[in-house]
């Protein structure tokens, strides 16, 4: 799917940024602060599903959570259906919930071990008022582990007696309980089995042809990535450094970053020739980031312009915009 510029996005992320603060001495008072996410800015289309990818603490799942307001930002705009969320009242966000949902990274640690799942799954569609008789509730919860490949029969079942897949799939029911338009999936199949991982994968995508969904697909996974995102953005140090149509990304990497990642990635298909890109070092600190480009402490490219300025966006065509001072130098 190409960048829909003529296309008005379900959500828009401007200038998007969180730091946490870090305290010290007696008064724990405000030392420094960690730069989670760092002016981020991405459009996600109706029926589309955007991927984040990066290696793990570069800010992904703190991106994913502020879309829906479960941490609050520093600055920035986040724009759902037309309405700025930063500025709308609890209450008018209460009202908006049901339209944004998440499925979180762990099947495990993400539902009540206490509530049934029928319960678990239900609770919204009572606090939301979405059923009006027990025969409803009843209906529609049935209605919904059929939908994610489950016996409505297990409704009055436990957490505990139920795989890691089986979990995933109750968190997606409840995830789609009341009807959303925008789903984050953070590292929704990561801690799953490769076999069900696919199983899970194919339901979402199923999920969302039916419903027209849209998704933020956040993920360290690229061959996950490569399967079901229709435009990917990559992410360093609480930056983004590309975005790009799926097939533009791993068919013409520009970034170095993105290059490294991409290259490092196991293929299948042991003859294949491609050049390895090997970063050095670690990555630095959010609590310090390097000045200029936050890659440049690690990059095989680099240059001087690199270590004093930030890199602007650079459009490589209608699929592909890179930060990157290879393609487009300030001076």
């Amino acid at each position: 799917m190409p960048i829909l510029a003529s296309k008005k996005p379900l959500v828009s992320v401007k200038n998007l940024k969180k730091y946490f603060p870090v305290r010290s001495g007696f008064f724990a008072r405000v030392s420094s602060w960690v730069k989670a996410v760092d002016d981020v800015s991405f459009d996600i289309y109706p029926g589309e599903t955007f991927a984040l990818v990066g290696e793990s603490g570069c800010g992904k799942t703190t991106v994913g959570r502020t879309l829906l307001r479960l941490i609050e930002p520093s600055s920035g705009s986040i724009v759902f259906d037309g309405k700025e969320l930063l500025k709308v009242k609890m209450k008018e966000l209460q009202a908006m919930r049901p339209q944004m949902q998440i499925i979180f990274q762990d099947p495990y640690n993400s539902l009540n071990p206490r509530m049934t799942i029928g319960y678990i799954v239900g609770e919204a569609l009572k606090v939301h008022g979405i059923v009006k008789t027990p025969a409803e509730l009843e209906q529609r919860i049935s209605q919904l582990f059929e939908l994610v490949g489950l016996s409505p029969s297990y409704r009055t079942r436990y957490p505990h007696e139920f795989s890691g897949g089986q979990r995933q799939r109750i968190g997606i029911a409840r995830a789609l309980a009341l009807n959303p338009k925008f789903i984050v999936c953070d590292e929704a199949v990561s801690a799953l089995d490769v076999s069900i991982q696919a199983q899970i994968i194919n339901l979402l995508n199923d999920i969302q042809d039916e419903y027209g969904l849209s998704y933020l697909f956040i993920s360290h996974d690229l061959n996950v990535v490569q399967y079901i995102a229709d435009r990917v953005a990559v992410m360093y140090l609480g930056k983004i450094v590309e975005v790009a149509t799926t097939a533009t990304l791993f068919k013409s990497p520009k970034h170095p970053y993105t290059q490294a990642l991409i290259t490092a990635n196991p293929i299948p298909d042991p003859t294949t020739n491609y050049e390895i890109t090997v970063l050095e070092g670690d990555v630095p600190s959010p609590l310090n980031p390097p000045l200029g480009c936050h890659f440049h402490t690690r990059c095989p490219q680099v240059k001087e312009i690199c270590k004093k300025l930030p890199a602007l966006s650079t459009k490589i065509d209608e699929n592909q915009v890179v930060w990157c001072h290879l393609y487009g130098e300030q001076l």
